[in-house]
């Protein structure tokens, strides 16, 4: 690797290897799986070098911008491993509300550049997630039933492509590798540099409201969340946390928590979007009623990251559905019953119905999306623990439309990501752009 300067390589056994590994994941349940190299990129030669060496030594790559991957499907067995966390560029034209930011710029850092120029972007809703792995893989974000997911944002991007290649691709130049790059997730087949993004006018208003419910009420609370899909005023982010304590909002057994930001034009609609919360028939048993309080992003980014504790071991998985709450009440009392200690959690969230997408890799959502979010200190309890989600995911798998890669547990549970249209189209555009497989696919398809 005389090509790559000493210290932004790593070959396993290295001095520094394990940092480095480790390093690549935000939580504590770090994989053994263990690439042959580790190519800590500062720039596009850095990459090149990098897939050249891969390619004349018989690995295959896999890329990495912010680890925030709770499977960490970045660390393969003798793969080389490109961490671009260190391509965190952004450049913002404020007059033409577009911007160039690298994989690495982390999303709540590009929110608080876009902020003080009053401008906006559907960013992710954790702190240290990159770019990189959220806009590929089709990224929820803050406001995104307004604006869609993220990578319809995305209007171009800069790839390195499996022959060492830069190029530019977009709506008009190289249409297949722009469709995949938005929704692919870490089965695309290229190294993306630099994404070109359309940014939005900062909403003037941001208001919450908080109400938290007794495990007791469940049936009642679901039902009616389920009943007013269709209702909910896209400006709000209905979501449901259920968690077996929230100390942080003074709560100390098990609670579901409808903490939903809403943004709007001014403080009077985002209260207005919000009264729906009023509607549930036992609003009357919430431990906790906060109709409505103005909020901001920073507030929001704290909330949120209360729920993932990078000192905590963790494992996901989730599920699109349109199916009945009658339907979904056996699963999710049984997801309760076996749920492990805080901060774990399962999430509810009322996503559609949405309109049409834009032609993508990301082609499959529904009205409702379900995540579990297990959590645990001791490694001994990694057997205990590590498959609640996907145990529960799976037995509920027969509601499902699918999942998001956003929350992927595909080594452990393969499971539909995008239509047969996508894939079809995936699969050939891959044959095009990598025809000898030098990039790792997905851990698990169906």
């Amino acid at each position: 690797m005389d090509a790559l300067p000493a210290g932004r390589h790593f070959f396993r056994g290295d001095d520094g290897y394990e940092v480095a590994r480790q390093g690549t994941v935000w939580h504590q349940k770090v994989p053994d799986r263990y690439p042959e190299m580790i190519v800590q990129a500062v720039d596009a030669e850095d990459i090149v070098a990098g897939l050249r060496y891969a390619k004349a030594n018989g690995h295959q790559v896999n890329i990495v911008s912010g680890g925030h991957s709770f499977a960490a499907s970045h660390l393969r067995d003798g793969a080389v491993l490109l961490d671009l966390s260190r391509l965190d560029h952004a450049t913002i034209d404020a007059d033409n509300k577009t911007a160039v930011v690298g994989p690495g710029k982390g999303g709540s850092l590009l929110m608080a550049d876009l902020e003080a120029q009053n401008l906006f972007f559907p960013g992710g809703h954790c702190k240290g997630v990159c770019l990189g792995g959220y806009l590929l893989q089709g990224g929820y974000g803050w406001n995104s039933r307004i604006y869609g997911p993220a990578c319809e944002s995305v209007i171009g991007l800069d790839v390195i492509t499996a022959d060492g290649e830069q190029i530019h691709c977009d709506a008009e130049n190289h249409p297949d590798l722009y469709f995949a790059a938005r929704g692919a997730g870490p089965g695309f087949f290229g190294v993306v540099t630099s994404f070109y993004l359309k940014l939005y006018p900062r909403p003037a208003a941001c208001g919450t409201s908080v109400y938290a419910y007794p495990w007791d009420v469940a049936d009642e609370v679901y039902t009616w969340a389920r009943g007013i899909s269709a209702e909910v005023d896209r400006r709000v982010e209905m979501q449901a946390i259920a968690t077996r304590s929230l100390p942080e909002m003074g709560i100390d057994g098990p609670g579901i928590v409808f903490a939903s930001p809403a943004f709007a034009d001014s403080e009077a609609e985002a209260e207005k979007a919000l009264a729906i919360f009023e509607t549930c028939p036992v609003v009357d048993r919430a431990v906790l009623k906060v109709p409505y309080m103005p909020s901001d992003l920073p507030t929001w980014y704290t909330a949120v990251m209360t729920h993932y504790l990078d000192d905590h071991r963790y494992t996901a998985d989730n599920m699109w559905t349109s199916a009945s709450a009658d339907e979904l009440l056996p699963g999710i009392h049984k997801i309760l019953d076996t749920m492990p200690p805080a901060p774990s959690h399962f999430l509810w969230l009322n996503w559609g119905p949405s309109p049409a997408r834009q032609d993508m890799a990301y082609s499959i959502e529904d009205e409702v999306y379900l995540a579990l979010y297990g959590s645990w200190t001791d490694a001994a309890d990694d057997d205990r623990y590590g498959n609640w989600a996907g145990s529960n995911m799976a037995a509920m798998s027969g509601l499902a439309t699918g999942i998001q890669l956003a929350d992927e547990n595909l080594g452990q549970r393969p499971a539909k990501f995008a239509s047969d249209e996508a894939m079809a189209r995936l699969d050939k555009a891959r044959a095009t752009y990598d025809p000898d497989g030098l990039f790792n696919s997905w851990m698990g398809r169906l």
